[in-house]
């Protein structure tokens, strides 16, 4: 089992520092207008004036935050504060506080909303440029946008945060992330990645009421987006939770499964841990059962009458790697352990560009690259990728020391 950890390991490491991350160093730097270009084509044309994306540019900069935290490499270091001045230049908001939505390609707010999916990641990636470097004003921001957060976008009645406000915080009329999303309330989306944001920030801010605040977020997605019957998150709400689709993203089942188990150990609750590791298994096994394709890759979407996207884009992969390894890693069930790893093999084998480099968006169910779609913008970013290489080489180091440890105890008999 230790040589199987090893390669896999090894694999994996190998994608992360020879393929994904030289890709943006390479390719996504905008030397003439600063910061990073905002679309770069699947073939490496860079729009040079396209709108440049808050998601995209927090993402970048908790990309390479991580990388330098856990490799040490100044050219990670580098990267990361190129993204952090940039969001601190031009997305952030210094009369009302918080980041916009977009720029445009010289650094001008082209879209000034609030949107809480987007301070969420901006807390993320703030939390851990911190933890990179130690720079205190990077920490001081995120807690400046928790409590901005919690000041506007707190749902007091039914718990919860709105989609979005406007520039001067005021609820947004229109709250959808992007044109596919429907124009509610409260959605799994933005609540999975304010959980993410406030564990990353628990880390290093030790306040009660940030810990308090993601015990209940915590309790929130199990009470009102995890189904009980099917163990699917459900999508859309009104502000009193009422259930506004029937859709189902395989990709975001098994990311939440690894999530919650996060943002319960980080909270440190021995009884909140408990309820979240069935649930996540539970979580897991559903995407097993329900959501791998033959050929070991998760398809997107479904409803209650079928699947209604079969494609396979990249991010699912992604947290399915981790996902199925984290409830491996829950139960020592091995069928977990064969899904992290064929999902993995359907990645080298369908996902990667070999050509051009990074991911491609991704595949049809014939296992046709999706030409049409970019290389990076708005959505597409090194976050998912990435972060399931760290984490798969972490949890693999930690399989293995186990495994050395049962070797031993043999040995020693």
């Amino acid at each position: 089992m230790t040589d199987y950890l090893c390669m896999y390991q090894s694999k994996v490491k190998k994608e992360l520092v020879t393929n994904i991350l030289p890709f943006w160093i390479k390719n996504a730097v905008d030397l003439k207008n600063g910061g990073f270009y905002g679309y770069i084509s699947n073939d490496l044309v860079a729009d040079e004036i396209a709108d440049k994306s808050v998601i995209l540019n927090s993402r970048i900069l908790w990309t390479f935050s991580a990388a330098f935290r856990l490799l040490g490499d100044e050219k990670y270091l580098e990267m990361a504060r190129r993204a952090y001045e940039y969001i601190l230049d031009h997305f952030w908001d210094n009369e009302f506080k918080g980041v916009y939505w977009s720029v445009n390609f010289k650094g001008r707010p082209s879209d000034t909303r609030k949107h809480l999916y987007a301070q969420a990641f901006t807390i993320y990636a703030f939390s851990e440029y911190y933890r990179a470097t130690g720079k205190s004003r990077s920490l001081e921001l995120a807690i400046e946008l928790f409590r901005a957060m919690e000041k506007h976008g707190y749902d007091k009645k039914f718990k919860g945060y709105f989609e979005a406000c406007t520039r001067e915080w005021e609820i947004a009329e229109d709250l959808r992330l992007s044109s596919k999303d429907l124009n509610e309330k409260k959605s799994m989306n933005t609540h999975l990645h304010i959980l993410e944001a406030y564990t990353n920030l628990l880390r290093v801010w030790n306040d009660d009421i940030l810990r308090n605040k993601l015990k209940e977020l915590i309790e929130v997605i199990i009470e009102h987006i995890i189904d009980p019957n099917t163990h699917h998150f459900k999508l859309f709400f009104d502000e009193s939770w009422n259930v506004k689709s029937d859709s189902i993203s395989y990709g975001h089942d098994i990311e939440g499964s690894w999530l919650l188990c996060e943002a319960s150990e980080v909270l440190g609750d021995k009884q909140v841990i408990k309820k979240v590791k069935e649930v996540a298994v539970k979580m897991a096994q559903a995407t097993y059962e329900e959501g791998i394709d033959c050929d070991g890759g998760i398809l997107n979407e479904a409803s209650s009458r079928g699947f209604t996207d079969l494609n396979k884009d990249w991010w699912p992969q992604a947290e399915a790697v981790v996902g199925f390894l984290n409830a491996y890693q829950l139960t020592g069930n091995e069928h977990f352990w064969d899904a992290s790893y064929r999902c993995w093999q359907f990645i080298e084998q369908h996902i990667i560009d070999k050509e051009h480099g990074e991911w491609f968006w991704g595949v049809n169910r014939k296992g046709d690259f999706l030409k049409d779609r970019e290389k990076a913008g708005p959505w597409k970013c090194p976050y998912h990728n990435s972060r399931a290489c760290f984490e798969v080489i972490s949890r693999l180091e930690s399989l293995n020391d186990t495994s050395r440890k049962i070797d031993m105890k043999v040995v020693m008999r």
